[in-house]
């Protein structure tokens, strides 16, 4: 029975690290990739490498794919969420609301549920009413 602990198992650890040293190995293979000349690899014995070109292209193609990936996910939260008047929003008598002035000045305020409008009176008000 394993131990409910903070800390990796042994096994977990290593593979961290080998993962670590593979990565850092892959990096550095990169790079000398991109910064020496195909005649230099040449000279070393190294003969087939892909293009120059995709030295900047890879790690474009990556950052591109994650943007359109945090897009994509931003547009699923806004599409799915409920509008301002939709019967989703309404509260029932199990929601924890709590006085405003129940704790000290300054102080870290209790667990409550914050109703809609007041979220939206906060966020979205320019100028008090």
């Amino acid at each position: 029975m394993v131990e409910n602990s903070p800390s990796p198992l042994p096994e977990r650890a290593i593979y961290g690290f080998v993962l670590f040293l593979t990565s850092q190995f892959g990096f550095g293979v990169f790079c000398l990739w991109a910064y020496v000349p195909a005649e230099g690899l040449h000279q070393l014995g190294l003969t087939y490498w892909p293009q120059k070109y995709w030295v900047l292209a890879v790690p474009v193609y990556l950052l591109v794919g994650l943007a359109v990936c945090f897009l994509v996910l931003f547009g699923v939260n806004m599409m799915s969420t409920a509008p301002l008047d939709s019967l989703d929003n309404v509260t029932d008598s199990f929601a924890r609301r709590q006085p405003r002035l129940d704790g000290p000045e300054g102080g870290i305020p209790r667990l409550e549920d914050v109703p809609i409008d007041e979220v939206n009176r906060k966020f979205f008000l320019t100028s008090d009413l």
